[in-house]
């Protein structure tokens, strides 16, 4: 039996939950299925996920509906609300959970979105995270005016600029200065708020903050990107690096990868958590949980989904080719590279990949349906709610993670039978909170403190 001592020692587990809406994640046929973008729907998501105690909520972000073969995309969702309307509304009817929003550093500007990002702050009492994304693609550069100006290589150059001025608007104003008169309810600032001065290569910016910095002082820092530059960038600035790595001994060397980056950013192991994304397929026994997982993995991968996913690669149509059949026996087609459009393309060799894909599907006598579903599905935690807390124990215990973000199959409901039967198992194991700790921040919640930009005179002149 585990005993209060070995408790203690037991590293403990950080869940965070994916808001289902987009891809074909999300099975939209399912009959309790509601609107990507009903608050309704929101609100159950939030509310239940604060009901298990999760760290936080995160929203994905897409400022443009994807496009394939020149049209709307429609497998996929077509409906994306703005991220930063919906934290504001999600944050009155929750009371301790984390809020984190994707958020763009190549179309925003550093004076409002940190302006933006501290409001919500101070609104929900410190319970703010921005996950930072950057792209420099033509497609969604057609939405502003600057267009795609922005070079594959810089996209992490403007990020770290863009957070280092954000950073002296929440830092502008000196603690001294940050002191609520109860009676009025306002901000006495009077010789307290510095002028943030700064001229890079990507802005050129003179101003003051409007508003001290939130609760937190800098929001939390997520981040994504799975490249060497994006790998750098979360090991110097990021809270937490959010993965596609979720297969054990993968994970478990990205987790040794990124975490052996941080030293040489003056960081320790535990400043940066990792939390791979993963869904999750629950039954009475492994083997009702495996059919459950096999039937939603068919679910989501239709054939026109598993065509279109082909297509991506091969940059050509392939609608002539049976999804249940063999994989397509031409090469890709080099001039084809923008079939998609407002989705990442990760394989920078076309041909080698489809290459690898054929060895795979005839080694494995998988069709290009079957292929597509070993590919792209993601349902890792499959079980009993014990096998699965087990297994999100073992993550985090032989560091292959710091915890998950849980990715539901169905929208609004898709987390309630986790929240249900396995995090209680997970409590019981002493490896997760019970409660939430009154006042306490997103910071506070995933362990990232020491990162607050409050009072940082450096930042300001």
């Amino acid at each position: 039996m585990t005993t209060p001592s070995s408790l203690d020692a037991r590293r403990q587990v950080h869940l965070a939950a994916h808001f289902p809406g987009v891809n074909n994640t999300t099975l939209w046929s399912d009959p309790r299925s509601e609107s990507q973008i009903a608050f309704s729907s929101f609100r159950h998501f939030a509310q239940n996920a604060e009901r298990g105690f999760f760290d936080y909520l995160f929203l994905a972000e897409g400022l443009r509906v994807r496009e394939h073969k020149g049209r709307i995309y429609e497998a996929d969702v077509a409906g994306r609300p703005n991220t930063l309307a919906i934290l504001a509304a999600v944050a009155a009817v929750t009371e301790h959970i984390g809020l984190v929003g994707t958020l763009s550093a190549t179309f925003n500007e550093p004076y409002e979105l940190a302006r933006q990002l501290a409001t919500a702050d101070h609104l929900s009492g410190g319970r703010i995270g921005w996950n930072i994304v950057t792209t420099s693609d033509a497609f969604h550069g057609a939405n502003f005016r600057r267009g795609a100006f922005l070079d594959r290589d810089q996209r992490y150059v403007r990020a770290a600029e863009f957070l280092e001025v954000a950073d002296r608007f929440w830092s502008s104003w000196a603690p001294d200065a940050v002191v609520a008169d109860k009676a009025s309810g306002r901000f006495l600032a009077d010789g307290g708020v510095g002028e943030v001065e700064h001229h890079g290569l990507h802005f050129d910016v003179t101003g003051r903050a409007t508003l001290p910095g939130g609760p937190q002082g800098r929001p939390l820092i997520v981040q994504a990107g799975d490249s060497a530059a994006g790998r750098d960038f979360a090991a110097e600035h990021a809270d937490v690096i959010f993965s596609l790595h979720s297969e054990f001994a993968d994970a478990q060397r990205f987790y040794a990868d990124v975490k052996g980056r941080l030293p040489g950013h003056g960081r320790d192991e535990d400043s940066l958590k990792v939390l791979p994304a993963i869904g999750f397929a629950l039954g009475d026994s492994r083997a009702e949980a495996e059919e459950k997982a096999r039937e939603i993995a068919l679910a989501q991968t239709s054939g026109a989904t598993a065509i279109a996913f082909l297509e991506r690669v091969w940059g050509r149509d392939l609608t002539e080719y049976d999804p249940d059949g063999p994989l397509p026996p031409i090469d890709p087609d080099p001039a084809g590279a923008g079939i998609t459009q407002g989705r990442a393309n990760n394989a920078a060799d076309p041909k080698a990949t489809a290459d690898a894909w054929r060895e795979r599907a005839e080694a494995e006598r998988l069709s290009i349906r079957e292929l597509v579903i070993a590919l792209t599905a993601r349902h890792g935690l499959v079980g009993t709610p014990a096998q699965v807390a087990a297994e999100i124990d073992r993550f985090v215990q032989e560091r292959a993670s710091d915890g998950f973000v849980i990715v539901g199959h169905t929208n609004p409901y898709g987390l309630d039978e986790f929240v249900d039967t396995v995090v209680p198992e997970l409590q019981e194991r002493g490896v997760y909170r019970r409660s939430y700790d009154e006042g306490a921040t997103l910071r506070d919640l995933i362990g990232a403190q020491g990162r607050s930009s409050v009072g940082s005179s450096a930042a300001v002149r």
